[in-house]
């Protein structure tokens, strides 16, 4: 779905989900070039980019990209991963955005006409709804071309459009580790 010149929109990326969904596809993603093509196709009220940061570490593979987001007009919302011993003795990490990306939305949906989500996660199904009866289309971004789908079926059904990631890669994604690319494959959003 093409937004309108005069549309309102947003950008809602959950960066774990994209990361996969990228990876999946062995691309990486310019966001320099995500922004500006929809700058140019609508007036872009925001962009959100949630990720969850390990703290304590003296170097994190992500921190170069959520400071260059940062500095280059992305609102990034971030919380530290939580670690956790599972019922095996095994510790884990978790470190979900689904209720920082749910609250934004739903805080910005009165201000928007169009709100654009980088995720597959079906959790957002509901979310998605609750949008769209505020009177905001929603465009999902994620993929049906790797094994299994990074799209749950359910948030794609749900959306107005679904954009099938891999068919913006020419305008918005270099093949993985090509120099100037902003996630290579050691990076995680």
């Amino acid at each position: 779905m093409t937004p309108y010149p005069t549309e309102r929109v947003a950008l809602f990326i959950d960066g774990a989900n994209l990361y996969s969904a990228a990876k999946s596809l062995n691309a990486d993603l310019d966001f320099r070039k995500l922004v500006d093509m929809y700058r140019a196709k609508a007036v872009l009220v925001r962009a959100y980019y949630y990720t969850a940061v390990v703290e304590g570490e003296e170097f994190s593979p992500i921190k170069p990209l959520v400071d260059w987001l940062d500095y280059n007009g992305f609102t990034v919302v971030k919380k530290p991963v939580k670690r956790f011993t599972d019922a095996q003795g095994h510790t884990r990490t978790k470190g979900n955005m689904d209720i920082e990306i749910a609250v934004d939305m739903l805080e910005l949906a009165p201000r928007l006409d169009h709100a654009v989500l980088f995720s597959g996660d079906g959790d957002f199904r509901r979310l998605v709804q609750a949008v769209q009866a505020k009177g905001v289309r929603v465009t999902v971004v994620s993929t049906l071309k790797s094994q299994p789908p990074q799209i749950a079926d359910e948030l794609r059904r749900q959306a107005d459009v679904f954009i099938e990631l891999e068919s913006l890669l020419p305008e918005i994604g270099r093949p993985r580790g090509a120099p100037g690319s902003l996630i290579t494959g050691s990076d995680r959003p």
